[in-house]
Formats: C-alpha cells, sequence, structure tokens
C-alpha cells in the first residue's frame, strides 16, 4: 500500500468508517444523532454541529485545493455557520460530508509519493503530506470532543 493510500484509509477512518484509533469515527457519531441534540448548547462549549461543520469546512477547502489549486477558507471563519433548523438540514449536511471526505479522500490516493512531499499551496503550510496528516489529528481532537458532549447530554 502506498503513503497516499495510506493517508486516504486514514481520513476515511476518522470520519467515515475506521475504529481503530478511537474505536469510533464522525459518521457512527452523527448519523443518528437527532438534530435537536447536534444544536444543544451546553455552557460555553460548541455544539456537536459546529464542531461537525468545522471539520467538513476544511475537508472542503482541503478538497477544493486539489480541484483549483487556491487555498480559498481561512481559519477566522472556520466555526461561522448558519444554525441548522431541521432533520433535514441536518442529514444534507452530513451527507456533503461524507461525500466531501470520500471526494478528497480519492484524490489523496492518487497522489504520488513526490506529489505528497510538494508544499501544500505555499511554503508556509508545509507538504501536503503534514497538512492532510494535522488535519486528521484535527479531526480525532474534535471527535473526542463529540463524544464526550454526547456523553454531557445523556447525563
Amino acid at each position: 500500500m502506498t503513503k497516499s493510500e495510506q493517508l486516504a484509509n486514514r481520513l476515511r477512518e476518522v470520519i467515515l468508517s475506521g475504529t481503530w484509533i478511537s474505536n469510533t469515527n464522525f459518521k457512527d457519531q452523527l448519523e443518528n444523532l437527532d438534530w435537536k441534540i447536534a444544536i444543544r448548547k451546553l455552557q460555553h462549549l460548541n455544539t456537536i454541529s459546529i464542531i461537525a461543520q468545522h471539520i467538513h469546512y476544511y475537508i472542503d477547502g482541503i478538497k477544493n485545493v486539489f480541484i483549483n489549486g487556491k487555498l480559498e477558507i481561512r481559519d477566522k471563519y472556520s466555526f461561522d455557520f448558519p444554525p441548522i433548523t431541521s432533520q433535514t438540514e441536518w442529514m444534507a449536511f452530513q451527507d456533503k460530508f461524507w461525500n466531501d471526505t470520500e471526494k478528497l479522500a480519492q484524490l489523496v490516493e492518487k497522489m504520488t509519493d513526490e506529489e505528497l512531499d510538494q508544499y501544500f499551496v505555499e511554503e508556509k503550510y508545509g507538504s501536503y503530506l503534514r497538512s492532510i496528516d494535522g488535519m486528521i489529528e484535527h479531526s480525532y481532537y474534535h471527535l473526542g470532543q463529540v463524544v464526550l458532549l454526547k456523553k454531557m447530554m445523556d447525563q
């Protein structure tokens, strides 16, 4: 298995289907979650919906770099989303999240080792490998938050 295939599979693990690292993934945590729970605010913490949209924001932004070569996302906007107001909107968001993740994984797995080592847009962002791997680690961090928020709501 190539480095790019391994990286793509790690992305799929944290978002779509894996259980190796954290015994769960975003899809497992969100798929059957009612939208009212997803938008429920606990104290000063982000909602599950906002966290999921935050991770999708980066996945979609990186996917677009592969498609058009431009990094059009900005950290300062990575938590700014219109509110989810229905189960239909929540399900539509999830469909987009899963589809964009799979599309990015397909793009990543086609990369050569040389391409993985190239700068991601600009030198300051490091290589494609570093940026994608960092996004996966970032996703695991927020997956942990989702799991904890769900547990807090069960009490």
